[in-house]
Parts: structure tokens; C-alpha cells; sequence
């Protein structure tokens, strides 16, 4: 019989055999250590995190592992390095605070979304159907959230994705991207206060803490920095070469249920929709913050765990406009309920990223230019090397030696 696989896969799928190894192409990678950065970036990211450290965090962890998403889980000695601290909290007390969320509190919410101009796709038949009913329970779980995270200080929280609360109420993803955005519905405590009134809360998307790790980090770190510090983990879901008169580029389609927050879309708000998660996975409902995110640069990040120590592939990007029939076309090779990103990865293969990829989640952030993607990603890496993190760059990354 002839053989229709491609070559390349018989030479590697033998090497594994004889081996138990297969050599990648790893020449798109730098260690932090070999690179010299510009001085004054250094220091910048490096007295960031001292800062960070020196001040610690709580990470919010709704009921740990439930998905048995083993690589989503960071041993607490070595999350304890960089300065963040567990709390793990269960999502029956998050099921328990909805109930005391009252439904004028949850009416406000959804109100505030409206009148923002977000879009609700609201049908009448629950079993199939997002309904208002289904999103009003969505801003108790949102209100609950909150509520829950400021009694325990958190400054970062991760609710599971399907697991846990499936059986009980509404999906999270909606409140996961609110959440994630600074400019979202006021939250109350119950005794009246604003709760991180002004502040995003940065949820990680399916409770995986490495991206929770990276998610805080870079808020606040953007911050610092004078740029918006909004920021979501994404599945890489898959890609395509892509090409018109404007691109020429393998574009990947970076999507996720929850946690895109609504100034990464076109239009904000505005450009927002939210349908009822597939029934298959909600049988109760519950819907997404939807959109197409907008163009522009950014820096791509993913945090894991090997050899029991906490490492960072690091590069820049771009969030690329594509035709309206093209998104459509990757929207309905996935999942259309989903907010999506075009993304480009500079200097990085599709190979080259999968070979090293350990996880189905990447991180983005926006940046206000190109030039600051390349100085911020400098910056970042100083700082997650500060807390102990083994960072290497990827791609094609600047660097401007003294």
C-alpha cells in the first residue's frame, strides 16, 4: 500500500519510536538570560515586581482542578514565589451568594449593559434559546462574584468553566468578560460600599492560574506603563494562511467562551452581542460577550509549569481585521457563540508554536503601538524573570542593547 502520509510526519513519528523524542525547530527562541535589555526597562519591569512581591496578591480559585485540567493547576510553593497566595473558594458558596442578590440589583445590571448598547439575543424557548430571564441570573452570578472576591480580598478570581455549576445555574462567561473590563456595571457590597470601583477584576477564563498569574501581572503592570491594562487568555483553536491586498500571513483564530473583555472589541460595547451557549454543555443557558476583536498591536504570552518550576514563552503580535465573509466562515468552523480574534504571530511558525505550546490557552494584551509592543514585552519579561520565572522570547522580538 502506498504510504499517503507526509514525509516529515513518518521521519518524526519514527524518531519518537526509537527514541521517545522528537526534535522541533526551537530557532524563533531566546532565554531572558542571553538577551541584553535596554537598562532603564529593565529596571522598570524589575522594580515592578519587586513592588508586586513585596506587596502580595490573592488569586481566587473557584473550586480547583473540577474540569481535571492538570496543567491549569500551579503548585502553591511555587505560586508562592512570585508572590500570590490561593484562596480557594467553592463555587456552591458563589451558587449560594446569587440567591441573595435581589432581582432589582440584577435589573440595574443589565440596564447599564443596554444602555451601552450591547445586544442580547434573546429568544423565548430556554431549553434552546438565550432568554432575559437566563442573563438576569448572569448579573446575579456577576453581582456574586464580586461580592465574593472583595470578602476575601482577592485581587484576581477564576470561575470553572463547565464543570461545578453546569448543573445548578446559567453559564459564567458573560460575567467573566465584565469582569475582566474596567469600565463595567457599579457592584455594591451589601452594606452599600462600591466595590474596585474603576478596576477590572481579572478573572482567568476555565480557572487556569498560570494565565491567572499572567493576567494580574499584566493589568497592573500595564497600568504603570500608561496603557489600558484589559487582558483575556484565549484558546487556540487553529488557523490559516490568509491573503488579500492587505494581509499575507498565517492567522490564527484565537477564541474563548469567557473572559474577552468588551474594550478588546470592535465597537466596545456597542460591538458586543451575547447568544446562549451551546445546550449541549448548558443545559440551563447563559450567554457570551461576543464580538470580533479590533485591530491592533499586542504582546502574546503563555505561563506553564515544567520540570516544577514556573516558565514564560513571551512574544509580540497583531490583531488583524479579516473580511466579514472570512470571519464568518472561522466563526462556523468553531464556535460561533464565541468572541474571536485574528491574531499574527511575529516570527513564529504554526509548527513552531504548537511544537512548544503546552496548553490550549494563550495570553494577549493590547498595546498602544507597534513600537511599545516590542518595549513592553522587553519590560514584562524583566518583571516575570524578577518573580522567578524562566522566560524566553519568541519570535521576533526587538532588542535595542545599551
Amino acid at each position: 500500500m502506498v504510504s499517503v502520509l507526509p514525509k516529515r510526519f513518518e521521519n518524526s513519528l519514527n524518531e519518537w519510536l526509537l527514541s521517545g523524542n522528537i526534535t522541533q525547530d526551537a530557532s524563533h527562541v531566546k532565554n531572558f538570560n542571553m538577551v541584553k535589555l535596554p537598562h532603564d526597562e529593565e529596571t522598570t519591569g524589575r522594580s515592578f515586581a519587586s513592588n508586586f512581591k513585596k506587596n502580595k496578591a490573592i488569586m481566587g480559585v473557584f473550586d480547583e482542578g473540577c474540569m481535571g485540567m492538570y496543567n491549569a493547576i500551579v503548585p502553591d510553593e511555587i505560586l508562592h514565589l512570585t508572590g500570590i497566595f490561593k484562596e480557594r473558594l467553592s463555587q456552591s458558596a458563589l451558587y449560594a451568594a446569587m440567591h441573595k442578590v435581589t432581582g432589582t440589583e440584577a435589573r440595574q445590571i443589565l440596564d447599564w449593559l443596554l444602555e451601552k448598547g450591547m445586544k442580547f439575543n434573546w429568544g423565548t424557548d430556554g431549553a434552546t434559546e438565550l432568554t432575559e430571564a437566563q442573563t438576569l441570573e448572569q448579573c446575579k452570578m456577576y453581582i456574586a462574584a464580586m461580592r465574593i472576591a472583595d470578602e476575601f480580598g482577592c485581587d484576581t478570581i477564576g470561575i470553572q468553566y463547565q464543570q461545578g455549576l453546569k448543573d445548578l445555574t446559567v453559564a459564567s462567561d458573560l460575567v467573566e468578560g465584565l469582569l475582566n473590563n474596567q469600565d463595567r456595571p457599579p457592584v455594591f457590597s451589601e452594606k452599600g460600599g462600591e466595590l474596585y470601583a474603576g478596576q477590572a477584576l481579572p478573572h482567568f477564563n476555565e480557572v487556569d492560574e498560570c494565565a491567572g498569574i499572567d493576567a494580574l501581572i499584566t493589568y497592573h503592570l500595564w497600568n504603570q506603563l500608561g496603557m489600558p491594562g484589559e487582558n483575556t487568555l484565549h484558546d487556540l483553536r487553529y488557523g490559516e494562511h490568509y491573503k488579500d491586498e492587505n494581509i499575507d500571513a498565517f492567522v490564527w483564530v484565537f477564541l474563548i467562551s469567557g473572559a474577552v473583555p468588551a474594550a478588546h472589541l470592535t465597537g466596545g460595547y456597542k460591538g458586543a452581542s451575547s447568544d446562549r451557549q451551546p445546550a449541549m454543555y448548558f443545559r440551563l443557558g447563559g450567554g457570551s460577550l461576543k464580538g470580533v476583536s479590533k485591530p491592533g498591536h499586542l504582546v502574546w504570552s503563555r505561563i506553564y509549569v515544567m520540570n516544577n518550576k514556573l516558565y514564560c514563552d513571551i512574544g509580540v503580535g497583531e490583531s488583524v481585521h479579516l473580511p466579514e465573509a472570512e470571519t464568518q466562515r472561522r466563526w462556523q468552523a468553531t464556535t460561533p457563540q464565541w468572541p474571536i480574534m485574528h491574531a499574527v504571530l511575529k516570527g513564529v511558525s504554526r509548527d513552531q508554536m504548537m511544537a512548544r505550546h503546552k496548553a490550549n490557552h494563550v495570553h494577549v494584551v493590547y498595546t498602544t503601538n507597534q513600537n511599545m509592543a516590542h518595549k513592553a514585552c522587553r519590560i514584562k519579561a524583566a518583571a516575570l524573570a524578577e518573580l522567578g520565572i524562566e522566560v524566553n522570547f519568541c519570535g521576533d522580538v526587538e532588542f535595542s542593547a545599551e
